[in-house]
């Protein structure tokens, strides 16, 4: 498993995984190479040198090729160890043999994307990929990416699958969870009332239906306001992005997830 991988969270896949071309590897390595070929050269020239020469060249050839094969070894790790990844929520560039750096743009940050690819490019099949984002940092740029056309398509088809995902989570909200009931107001009783009141205890009774006509009806209920499901919404983008980033815990995500459902 690569350093990436170990990178990934909870429900996080990758779509599309890159390196970088195999000639940055030879640009990287051209001095250590130089010097493997120099040092094997003054090798076989060392056998040839008469004795007061013969010590001091043929060190001179080991050093040179000792060390540009360990140069090598050292370029060879690093471009093995440079990797770019896309996944399901956001870009990884992995980098480093000892130190490991990682940077990472979410893909809803993600405005655009600039392919740069020259004819020498075009038939070897890498190129440079710029993507620009909403971040601080502005632009990432992956130099002489392999495949950058495939991996620039699969970032925007991914990132339109996560907009519509993250759009589509309440496209129909449904009715509250439990309705609260409102009780009607009391009605106010005026002198007025408490005197025709009066007159009506010492007077006959009036007929039933004339009661029921006088009898004010109770208000009906009126139901409860409803939470705004944009605001749900954007709440649980932000609460996904703090939980993919480490800022809280699954439990926390999960607890504020039921809280703000709740409210609906």
């Amino acid at each position: 498993m690569s350093y990436a991988d170990s990178l990934l969270a909870t429900g996080e896949r990758v779509i599309h995984r890159e390196r970088q071309h195999w000639l940055v590897l030879v640009w990287g390595a051209r001095l250590p190479l130089v010097g493997m070929v120099l040092g094997l050269v003054l090798l076989i020239v060392s056998s040839a040198v008469g004795d007061p020469l013969k010590q001091l060249v043929f060190w001179a050839g080991a050093v040179l090729f000792i060390g540009g094969l360990a140069f090598l070894a050292w370029a060879t790790l690093r471009y093995l160890n440079q990797e770019y990844v896309l996944t399901n929520r956001r870009v990884i560039e992995v980098a480093g043999v000892v130190n490991k750096r990682s940077t990472d743009s979410s893909l809803e940050k993600i405005n655009d994307a600039i392919l740069t690819q020259s004819i020498f490019g075009r038939m070897l099949g890498f190129g440079d990929l710029e993507v620009l984002t909403a971040s601080e940092a502005g632009i990432e740029r992956f130099r002489m990416i392999v495949n950058p056309i495939g991996f620039k398509k699969a970032m925007m088809d991914a990132k339109h699958e996560y907009e519509q995902d993250m759009s589509g989570s309440f496209r129909a909200p449904g009715p509250p969870i439990r309705e609260v009931p409102t009780s009607a107001p009391e009605p106010v009783v005026t002198h007025e009332e408490v005197v025709a009141t009066e007159a009506e205890v010492v007077a006959p009774a009036p007929p039933v239906a004339a009661a029921v006509q006088r009898a004010p009806e109770p208000a009906p209920p009126q139901p409860a306001p409803k939470a705004n499901p944009d605001e749900i919404t954007r709440t649980l983008a932000n609460l996904a992005d703090l939980r993919d980033r480490g800022a809280i815990s699954v439990d926390e995500y999960e607890s504020k997830k039921a809280d703000l459902l709740g409210r609906l």
